[in-house]
């Protein structure tokens, strides 16, 4: 498959329920970790986390992020984007939060934990590549409005 639209990002993306995020850390370096993940029909990329983990305090304070996509095979996305927090009980938040439970139903489980923290993932930049078949590679740019 070689997406060339939106839905077809997409498709690739739900293909997966786990992907590598990677954040900025307090001192300015990279710091990744491998994560469970669902996918919005926006394109964005929800995951949880704990209060406690690096990944979270590395949002706090610099909200950008990136993700990726691996396999099957040689096929691979990137994608970059902001990171939002997503309210574990406020109603405008619903859709994003049944999202996640619709991939992974024990989240509703951790929903009680008082260190839980959401995320969403707006994304801003992607590409996809296939290098079994090329390399095949799409660029995709989206700014806030296109989402």
């Amino acid at each position: 498959m070689e997406p060339s639209t939106k839905s077809e990002v997409l498709a690739y993306m739900r293909l997966h329920r786990f992907a590598v995020v990677a954040t900025i850390g307090a001192d300015g370096g990279p710091q990744a970790s491998l994560v469970n993940i669902a996918s919005t029909n926006e394109l964005e990329v929800v995951f949880d986390t704990l209060t406690t983990s690096r990944k979270h305090g590395n949002l706090q304070r610099d909200a950008r992020i990136a993700v990726t996509f691996s396999g099957p095979d040689e096929q691979t996305l990137q994608l970059e984007g902001i990171a939002k927090p997503v309210s574990v009980a406020d109603s405008v938040d619903h859709d994003t939060r049944e999202a996640y439970y619709e991939i992974w139903p024990d989240g509703r489980d951790r929903v009680n934990l008082a260190t839980l923290a959401i995320w969403r993932i707006e994304p801003r930049w992607a590409r996809y590549s296939d290098y079994a078949r090329g390399p095949l590679v799409a660029d995709f740019h989206w700014d806030a409005a296109q989402i």
